[in-house]
């Protein structure tokens, strides 16, 4: 058969995953601050895109200082982001196709109006210029800000603070400075004192000598390399570093391992004078460079609030601080268009605008589909959030995507870094699926999460003279109904930190 070219129709489907849709995947499993970054990003690659003013009253200032004359009819897409199900839950079947040329437009039109009457009475008691005529601010009257800001000093500058007044030498300082640049945030040397003096060409008995002055600083316990030695330097601090407790500091394993017995042989101490040993262990601080400086803790905020209504209901609604505000500058865009003679011009500015559109409605869409599987999961969850975690069922992603019409992997990005605000805590969206745990009576499963906690709660009330094992568990589990195995009843221990039954009896033991 000869070769020869030839043209051929044929029909086919395939999937073309063209750059928006790309764009609407990315931003389902974005995080609120991964959001917010992205339409910063945004904000600065694109012209034709604003970024709104959080406040009504602020949208209204501006508009009155415009003038009239400058209030062009013009359509203004924007997210101001109040979605909210304050009514009856969605359902199931509902469809997330809106109309997206004013997307969150609408905001409450009595609080529009309540603020735009009180832009109107002028300034009030809290007004900033009440507040530079209050008598808080300097002689000249004004305030400022800055004057007031403060931090806690790290622990890198209290170090550095002490080791001016004890070290003299600037040899003894640069290495000391060097040192202390090595601390970690828990209060310990990092480095190794033999690279230290090679680095700075020295001879480690010089760096010793340093890191010896640098541990008698405050916090006491800090500049150690290891645990051994933070405890050693404030146990001599109080005059309780004996050889006894230098032989017990050589053993901390057997400590952690609640092996008292063991300890007894080695150090030649009875059981009390053990106890005294583990109490003036525990009045240590393991991490004594904690108490400066650390990095404020950051609260989780939550992407969905539920909450209960009179009639036994729950009301989700988006929380509107974790989405951004954004506007498409249709005015902008006519403008350009009208000056601009140049073809590629055009064609830059017309791209501009479909971007922008299509962030817009992809906010808009990523915000209605949390919505929709937050109330699902809501419903699915209800015995849960009326009862407590004993009640929290089996779920997977399958479930909550065949009840809203949604492919399982949408429902997984959906879920991914998003938190709900219950009346229960926040919990992270994966906290609600679950595997399954069969029951032995044959009825409805169990989830794991719930059989997790019933394990700690065996745990947290059982008598020093009856620790339970892992066997006792799996007994008493199979007469509540629940079917788990032994190996399973271990492994959920030991993801809740909790030791085992010989390690538990020690420790009772211990302190009976």
């Amino acid at each position: 058969m000869a070769l020869a070219p030839r043209l051929e129709l044929r029909q086919g489907q395939s999937l073309v995953m063209t750059p928006q849709l790309q764009q609407a995947i990315k931003l389902l499993q974005l995080s609120n601050l991964e959001l917010a970054e992205y339409v910063e990003q945004e904000l600065e690659r694109n012209p034709l895109l604003e970024a709104a003013a959080n406040d009504p009253a602020e949208r209204i200032g501006a508009e009155e200082e415009r003038g009239d004359s400058e209030r062009d009819p013009v359509v203004t897409s924007e997210t101001s982001l109040s979605l909210s199900e304050d009514g009856p839950l969605p359902g199931r079947d509902g469809d997330l196709d809106t109309d997206y040329d004013n997307v969150y437009a609408d905001e409450s039109r009595s609080d529009a109006q309540n603020d735009a009457a009180a832009a109107a009475q002028g300034p009030t008691s809290s007004d900033w210029q009440n507040v530079k005529s209050s008598g808080g601010g300097s002689g000249d009257g004004e305030f400022s800000f800055e004057s007031t800001l403060t931090r806690e000093a790290t622990l890198a500058e209290h170090l550095t603070e002490q080791m001016n007044m004890a070290l003299k030498t600037a040899g003894d300082r640069m290495i000391g400075a060097y040192l202390i640049d090595q601390v970690n945030e828990a209060g310990y040397i990092t480095a190794d004192l033999a690279d230290v003096a090679e680095r700075l060409g020295t001879d480690v008995e010089d760096v010793e000598a340093v890191l010896q002055v640098l541990q008698t600083f405050e916090p006491t316990g800090v500049c150690a390399r290891n645990l051994k030695e933070c405890l050693a330097l404030q146990l001599a601090e109080r005059d309780r570093l004996d050889p006894t407790m230098k032989i017990f500091l050589d053993n901390l394993e057997l400590f952690a391992k609640r092996d008292f017995d063991q300890l007894m042989k080695l150090t030649g101490a009875d059981r009390e004078d053990i106890a005294s040993m583990v109490e003036d262990i525990r009045l240590c601080n393991p991490k004594p460079g904690l108490a400066f400086g650390s990095e404020p803790v950051v609260p989780v905020v939550p992407d969905v609030f539920v909450r209960a209504r009179a009639d036994g209901s729950w009301a989700i609604e988006i929380n509107s601080e974790t989405l951004p505000r954004v506007l498409v500058n249709q005015q902008y865009y006519a403008e350009v268009s009208k000056l601009s003679g140049d073809a590629s011009a055009k064609a830059y500015i017309s791209e501009c605008l479909n971007n922008a559109n299509w962030l817009v409605k992809s906010l808009d869409q990523r915000a209605r589909t949390i919505l929709k599987v937050a109330s699902e999961i809501v419903r699915q969850q209800d015995a849960f959030l009326v009862h407590g975690i004993q009640y929290l069922k089996p779920l997977n992603l399958k479930t909550i995507a065949e009840a809203i019409s949604m492919h399982e992997s949408t429902v997984s990005r959906v879920t991914a870094n998003k938190y709900i605000a219950t009346p229960r805590g926040i919990f992270e969206m994966k906290y609600f699926f679950t595997s399954a745990i069969a029951s032995s009576e044959g009825g409805a499963a169990h989830s794991a999460e719930a059989v997790r906690h019933r394990i700690k709660e065996l745990i947290d009330v059982e008598r020093p003279d009856a620790v339970l094992s892992d066997d006792n568990i799996v007994d008493i589990l199979k007469g509540q109904g629940v079917d788990i195995a032994r190996r399973t009843v271990a492994k959920y221990r030991e993801a809740l930190n909790i030791p085992s039954s010989v390690q538990r009896r020690r420790e009772k033991k211990a302190y009976a």
